[in-house]
Parts: structure tokens; sequence; C-alpha cells
């Protein structure tokens, strides 16, 4: 049995040990963010373009976790039941944060249950039609579907992402009435939409771009409130004649409600100098994606300003997520 004496002895190391261990620097081991979507999108792209100085600037590996399934339910979900240390983060968009809450049935609310550590990327999207096609404009698109009510049909890669809520504004704004057509993801709606299967679509700008560049498509218009650096020339929807149009979609990073506000601090101020590296700033911009650096309360705004835009949508559409 330990004297009196020994414990005494040992008593100062214990409490040194455990000082370092608490003063430890944030993070000590490897950052996990989940993707609620499949590799190879628009934010698992974002994702991994960030990560590598991400964890260079917090000396730890970011890793990227691919949790597709249900909406980006399955992810979030995930991250809400983590420990809330800040080494389990969630990747989110419009869908999961703001959209499948009014949308179906949750066992939690994202928006209560998480906290907004900082906004990540800004997703510019851009309608396009079929190069053979006769429409040069919106207006032209517009027209068309007015003179066919119910006949022209576009795609939309998942409920509640931006080009399904992109579509379902033009209609509403425009007040026409047109067939939406679901697909898995981003390649099959852009192989029939190059076929000709399907009339126009607001598409990222990954699976876009080389149709575009190739002359199979052509780009009429960009959902948001400014031009896309990679599509200079292309107006916005608002300046091709559609007021009160935007559907720019920001892409942010959330943790687990409960987590350390140091821990937050550090994660934020990190992920904003990231987003400031040259590397990442190109990598993001081949993507067709704007770096979005900012800090928690940033990202909350953003959510909220979401939330009062798209909610009426998606009621008033009908959307629901199983």
């Amino acid at each position: 049995m330990p004297t009196r004496r020994a414990i005494g002895l040992a008593l100062p190391a214990l409490i040194a040990a455990r000082a370092a261990k608490a003063q430890a620097p944030f993070p000590d081991r490897p950052v996990r963010v989940l993707v609620g979507f499949a590799a190879g999108g628009a934010t698992d792209g974002a994702m991994r373009a960030v990560a590598p100085r991400w964890g260079e600037l917090l000396g730890q590996t970011v890793v990227v976790d691919n949790r597709g399934g249900a909406g980006g339910n399955i992810a979030t979900e995930a991250v809400i039941r983590a420990p809330a240390d800040g080494l389990t983060l969630l990747l989110g968009t419009i869908g999961p944060m703001v959209v499948n809450p009014v949308a179906g049935s949750l066992a939690f609310d994202p928006m209560a249950d998480l906290m907004p550590v900082a906004p990540l990327v800004f997703q510019l999207g851009v309608l396009v039609v079929p190069a053979a096609k006769p429409w040069r404009s919106l207006g032209d698109l517009i027209a068309e579907a007015k003179r066919q009510p119910g006949v022209l049909n576009w795609g939309y890669s998942g409920i509640g992402t931006s080009g399904h809520l992109a579509a379902l504004l033009m209609d509403r704004l425009a007040g026409i009435q047109t067939v939406g057509v679901a697909y898995r993801g981003g390649g099959p709606l852009m192989t029939d939409l190059v076929a000709e299967r399907l009339d126009y679509a607001f598409s990222t700008a990954p699976p876009a771009m080389p149709q575009i560049e190739s002359g199979r498509l052509r780009a009429l218009a960009v959902p948001a409130t400014r031009r896309a650096a990679f599509l200079p020339d292309t107006p916005t929807v608002v300046e091709a004649g559609l007021p009160g149009f935007d559907v720019g979609n920001v892409y942010g990073i959330l943790a687990p409600r409960g987590t350390p506000p140091a821990a937050i601090a550090r994660l934020a101020s990190t992920l904003r100098e990231a987003l400031g590296h040259a590397g990442t700033v190109a990598a993001l911009r081949r993507q067709g994606l704007e770096p979005a650096p900012g800090g928690p309360e940033d990202y909350a705004a953003t959510l909220r300003a979401d939330q009062a835009r798209f909610v009426p949508l998606v009621r008033d559409a009908g959307i629901r997520v199983e």
C-alpha cells in the first residue's frame, strides 16, 4: 500500500499532468467533417478543396467523411449525436438545414441542435438549356413556357437542392407551369439534358461548365444576386428580367450544440485563414465556388435569411422529404 509520503510526492506530478492535458491546444486529434452527399459532388468538392490548408493551420488532419442518404439527414443526425468537443463537424447546406425540417418529420432540429462555426463557400449555379434549343435568353424560355403550360421539363438532383428550389421559384415569379424530373445525381441529369430529354436545368458549375465550353449547352442566366466569375458575360436572373430572384447557396460548417466557445473560435479563425490561401481559392474557383470567409454570426445570419426565403416556398410547393 502506498505510504502517505509516497502519495504526497506523487500528487504534484498528477496535478501537473492533468493541468497539461487541460491546457493542450485544440484540436489534439484529427477533425472529421461529415458531408451528407456522395463523393464527387459540389459539397464534397468544396470540402476537399479546403481541408488540406485548414488541417495545416489546425495542426491536425481534417478528414472528409461522406455520409450520403436521406437528403443529408443521416450526416446531420450523426453530428448532432456526436460529442460536443469540436472534433466532429457538419458541412451544412440549404437542404438539410432549411428544407428538410419543414418537408419531413425529423427526430431532431438542425437549427436548434447545431451551432454555426463559419460560412465556407458561395456556390453559384447556372441556368442551362441544350444548345439545339432556340431559346437565347431567359425571356425566351419563359415565353415558351407560357405558350405551352405544363409542357417544358427540367431536372434536379435532389429534393430541396438549390437547383430544385431555383426552378420552383422561377415558376412562381414568372407565373409559369413546368414539370420537374428528379435524378439521383448531377451526372445522369446532365446526360439527359445534353441529349435533349430535358428542356433546362439549374445546374451547379462542375457538371455544366464542360458542356457549356464544348458548345453542347447554352448558359442563360446565373440564379444569384451577382454574376459568376466563370461566366462573366452571363447575366443574373434579375438582370435577365425576373426581379426578386436569388437562390445563391452558402455552404457552412456547424458543430454540435454545446461545443466549447474556444473550440468554435479556433475552428472559425483557422477556416477563415484557409479560405484566404491562394491555392485554396484557386481550387474552389475551378469548381465554380467562391470563398465565403466569416465567423459564427455570419453563418447564423445566412441560415436565418435562407429560412425566410425558402420555408414559404417549400410549404407552398408541398415539398416532402421521406
